[in-house]
C-alpha cells in the first residue's frame, strides 16, 4: 500500500515540530554552573566555659531573734530607737525589778541565816565526838548532832539556790538584745504590763550581714550537675564552695559573690524540688529578708566546649542539634552535635565539633549539604 503526497507531507511537518520542541527545551534547561551562595561563617576553637545555671531564690535573714520578756511586770522604759542597729548584750527594755530586788534580798537574807547556823551545829558535832568517846554523851546525841550538820548544809545549798534563781529573774528585767542586727519597731510603750513568755514579741533583731539565699532546683537539673562534677573533663569546685552571682529585682547585678554553703539532701515529692543555700556578704544591707533574686550557679568549667551562637544551631525531626560546616572545598556538611547549657547568646557544644571548624552563621536557609558556598569570617562573640 503507497502513502499519498499529502500524508507524507503532513507527517513530515509533525516531526519539524517534535524537533523544534525537543530543541527549544533543551535551550530552556537551567544551567548546573550557578555561582556560590554567599554565607558567614565563625572558626570555632575549644575554649574553657563555665557552666552556668541560673535559678530562681528568694533572700532569707541569717539569723532573727524575737525579744520575749522571761519574767513579767511592768515596762519602765525603751532604751534603743526603733529600726536601729543595736549590738549583742545591748540593753533594750527595763521592767520594773522591785519585786525581783525583793525576792533576791530575801533569798540573801535566808542563806546567810543558814550559813550562821551551821556554824553551830559543826561546832557542836566537834564537841559531842570527844564527848561520845568517854561515854559523857549518848551515842543518840551524837548521831542527831551529827544530823542537824548535814541538815545545815542542805539548808545552806537550798538558800544558794534560791539566790541564784532570784539573781536571774532580776537580771531578766533587763532585757538584752540576744544578737546584733537591725530591730525593729516595739510592739509596746513605758506602762505595758507583759508577762513571761509571751506569745508576742516585744520586737525583732534581724542579721543582715550576712544573708542566705535559699535556691529551689529541680532534681532533674540536680542530676546533670552531680554527673558533671564527676566528669573527668570538669574541673568542678567543693560542692560547699561553689561561687555564686545574684540578679536583684531590677535586673541589676548585686555586684559581690556568695557561695553555695547548703544543699537539702531529699527531693520534694510533690513539686520534684530540692532546697540548696546560698550564702552572700551583705555589708550595706541592700539586700532584705524576703527579696526575689535570680541565682547564678557557677557550677564548674568544660574545658574542652565550643561556643556557638544559638541561630547556628538547628533540629532535625528526631530534635537532634546540628549545624552546618564548611569544608576545605568550601561545600557544606552537616554536623550533629551535643549541647550542655548556654551562655549569652551561644549554645556550649560539647561534642561533634573539632578544632578550626567553619560554622555557617548566616545564610542558612539558602544552603543543603554538599552545596558550594562562598564563606566570609566573622568573629565570635568572646563568652562572659
Amino acid at each position: 500500500m503507497s502513502i499519498s503526497t499529502a500524508a507524507r507531507g503532513a507527517f513530515f511537518l509533525a516531526g519539524a515540530a517534535l524537533a523544534c520542541s525537543l530543541a527549544s527545551c533543551k535551550r530552556t534547561e537551567p544551567s548546573n554552573n550557578l555561582p556560590p551562595t554567599d554565607v558567614s561563617v565563625i572558626r570555632v576553637q575549644p575554649q574553657n566555659v563555665n557552666i552556668l545555671a541560673e535559678v530562681p531564690g528568694r533572700t532569707v535573714a541569717y539569723r532573727v531573734a524575737q525579744v520575749r520578756p522571761q519574767v513579767s511586770g511592768v515596762l519602765l522604759k525603751r532604751m534603743f530607737e526603733e529600726g536601729t542597729t543595736v549590738t549583742e548584750g545591748q540593753q533594750l527594755y527595763q521592767i520594773d525589778p522591785a519585786p525581783y530586788q525583793e525576792v533576791y534580798d530575801q533569798a540573801q537574807g535566808t542563806l546567810a541565816h543558814d550559813q550562821a547556823a551551821i556554824i553551830t551545829a559543826r561546832a557542836r558535832v566537834d564537841r559531842y565526838r570527844d564527848l561520845a568517846k568517854a561515854n559523857a554523851v549518848s551515842r543518840q546525841d551524837y548521831d542527831d548532832a551529827l544530823a542537824s550538820e548535814r541538815e545545815a548544809v542542805a539548808d545552806i545549798k537550798t538558800a544558794q539556790a534560791a539566790v541564784n534563781a532570784a539573781a536571774i529573774n532580776l537580771n531578766y528585767t533587763k532585757m538584752l538584745s540576744p544578737i546584733s542586727g537591725r530591730i525593729s519597731r516595739s510592739a509596746v510603750t513605758e506602762g505595758a504590763l507583759v508577762t513571761a513568755n509571751q506569745a508576742t514579741p516585744l520586737a525583732t533583731v534581724t542579721q543582715l550581714d550576712p544573708i542566705y539565699v535559699d535556691i529551689t532546683q529541680s532534681s532533674a537539673d540536680l542530676l546533670p550537675l552531680r554527673r558533671q562534677l564527676q566528669s573527668k573533663n570538669l574541673s568542678a569546685n567543693s560542692g560547699v564552695t561553689l561561687p555564686v552571682e545574684l540578679t536583684l529585682e531590677d535586673g541589676k547585678s548585686y555586684g559581690l559573690q556568695g557561695k553555695l554553703s547548703f544543699a537539702e539532701v531529699n527531693v520534694d515529692e510533690g513539686t520534684g524540688t530540692t532546697a540548696l543555700r546560698a550564702i552572700f556578704p551583705n555589708p550595706d544591707h541592700l539586700l532584705l529578708p524576703g527579696m526575689y533574686v535570680r541565682a547564678t550557679l557557677h557550677e564548674g568549667t568544660n574545658e574542652n566546649a565550643y561556643l556557638v551562637p544559638q541561630n547556628a544551631v538547628q533540629r532535625n525531626i528526631h530534635a537532634d542539634p546540628y549545624v552546618y560546616i564548611v569544608d576545605g572545598k568550601d561545600q557544606v556538611e552537616e554536623r550533629l552535635v551535643q549541647l550542655n547549657g548556654n551562655q549569652d547568646n551561644n549554645w556550649v557544644v560539647v561534642k561533634g565539633l573539632n578544632p578550626g571548624d567553619r560554622i555557617i552563621t548566616k545564610g542558612l536557609q539558602k544552603v543543603t549539604p554538599g552545596a558550594h558556598v562562598h564563606p566570609t569570617e566573622a568573629a565570635l562573640q568572646a563568652h562572659g
